[in-house]
């Protein structure tokens, strides 16, 4: 999958973050091309990858932190019928079924991340998806992937606040 490079001064926490997401995003993008039936044997050939493997290396992640990461792939894909009915629900004009294959995985992590990560609020998942967009994604899959996210959020009654405008009220 070819890939653009974003570079951003990021703290290395950050940047530590965001190649998980990155190599979550890599597993569940790879296993829409698969079977169901597929998708566990395809998630074990991707958790060997070596060239992902290395990069993981390199943020000092240890093997158990892999194998939750694969874990978590497992999980969204597991939930993929249920995410891709709450996209479908917020969405004018679109249906999963017609969205670009990397900007629907972006999509559909950072929605589990929102309902099922407690310790990743979802201004960050957003924020993360998007991030991930610009590398992944075509020109309008920034803009695209924030726009379904919002909506998403705000259906569940989120708040989501321009930047620089308070939500609190005066």
């Amino acid at each position: 999958m070819a890939e653009k490079e974003v570079r951003q001064d990021i703290s290395p926490e950050l940047a530590a973050n965001r190649q998980r997401r990155r190599f979550v995003f890599e597993q569940l993008f790879m296993c829409q091309f698969y079977e169901a039936e597929e998708i566990p044997r395809q998630l074990d050939n991707l958790a060997e990858d070596t060239d992902l493997l290395e990069t993981l290396e390199d943020d000092n992640l240890p093997e158990e932190e892999v194998s939750a990461l694969k874990k978590k792939a497992e999980q969204v894909m597991a939930l993929r019928p249920q995410l891709d009915e709450q996209i479908d629900r917020v969405v004018t004009g679109w249906k999963t079924s017609r969205m670009g294959r990397a900007e629907l995985t972006l999509i559909r992590q950072a929605l589990y991340d929102i309902l099922y990560e407690d310790a990743i609020p979802y201004r960050v998942a957003i924020n993360e998806a998007v991030e991930l967009a610009k590398i992944y994604g075509g020109p309008d899959a920034p803009s695209f992937v924030n726009g379904v996210l919002g909506k998403l959020v705000r259906s569940m009654g989120l708040e989501i606040s321009e930047p620089g405008k308070s939500t609190e009220s005066e």
